[in-house]
């Protein structure tokens, strides 16, 4: 005998399924990387407006058989030696070999790590990372992508949703508020994509982390996050007395002893501190100091290379 399967388990199983094969807007798709785009800024001077402009192009906003098969977000290629993982998909030809990896969060770093290992990407490192529309223009004369409109779709992308603030390190959230804030008792929500509510919390390296913004305190952070202040310096290896910065990122769990995925190996550049690599790959910062057998607290040396895994070769 056949069981009949309730009209209300049908309409449930319907529902999960849309709701899993949605497509992603672009504005979710930026809520959603947002924080990948300015931490690989952080470590490498790629304007995190242009990551994540290209990322909506290249992925079509996350929803592309590429982005969803092969989290791969930039349309990368099977070039330059590449022994990881491999899809197939027609592009300028039939059948291309296109880099593939295990999480969307290994497309970002690799697509920084493509960028500063071709020579013919050399120029746009020295341009500044919040000249967005120099390195759009620069990407496409040095052959990033075959269309001949690519610079001008980058461009159109960052200005419709204002992603040159985040090469200032202001999250989406953040943006609508400060626009928020401009239009004043003016303000209509139907003009942001998502109007701010609370502070956006995602993860790195798999802990729970928030932006600083402007006038926070480690007393006004304990208290929206329920924390001890003291919590909040060990946590991020701070010591009394210091005062968070804007922009700055804060873990709200214990860092780890390693680099998680594709990051291995840091090379120091102008300005950069062992705390501030610790925090830019959620590494404990004696953590940090263990790996590369440097004594705690010794300064570190612009070119130096740092190991962020343990039997990793410099």
């Amino acid at each position: 005998m056949i069981k009949r399967v309730p009209a209300l388990l049908i309409l449930l199983l319907l529902l999960i399924f849309t709701a899993h094969t949605q497509p992603m807007s672009r504005a979710e798709y930026i809520r959603k990387y947002q924080l990948l785009a300015i931490s690989e800024m952080s470590r490498s001077g790629i304007p995190a407006s242009v990551k994540m402009a290209q990322a909506c192009l290249e992925s079509a906003d996350g929803n592309s058989t590429m982005a969803r098969t092969s989290n791969n977000h930039f349309g990368i290629k099977c070039k330059g030696g590449w022994i990881g993982g491999k899809s197939y998909h027609d592009d300028d030809e039939k059948g291309e070999c296109f880099r593939k990896y295990d999480r969307v969060e290994d497309s970002y770093i690799d697509h920084t790590n493509f960028l500063m290992s071709q020579d013919r990407y050399n120029s746009l490192f020295q341009l500044s990372s919040t000249d967005y529309v120099a390195w759009s223009k620069g990407l496409k004369r040095a052959g990033y992508a075959t269309d001949p409109a690519y610079d001008r779709k980058v461009i159109d992308i960052i200005e419709e949703y204002k992603l040159w603030q985040l090469d200032r390190k202001m999250t989406f959230e953040e943006i609508a508020e400060l626009d928020r804030e401009r239009l004043g008792t003016a303000f209509n929500k139907s003009l942001l994509i998502n109007p701010y509510s609370s502070r956006k919390i995602t993860l790195h390296n798999g802990i729970r982390m928030a932006l600083v913004r402007q006038g926070d305190t480690f007393e006004i952070l304990a208290q929206e996050f329920g924390l001890a202040e003291w919590e909040l310096r060990r946590f991020n290896d701070f010591p009394e007395g210091y005062h968070p910065v804007a922009g700055e990122i804060i873990y709200l769990k214990q860092k780890k002893g390693k680099a998680q995925g594709m990051y291995k190996l840091h090379v120091v550049k102008e300005g950069e501190s062992m705390h501030y690599i610790s925090q830019v790959y959620g590494i404990r910062l004696a953590s940090l100091y263990r790996l590369n057998r440097i004594p705690f607290g010794e300064p570190v040396k612009v070119g130096q290379v740092l190991k962020l895994q343990k039997r990793v070769k410099k």
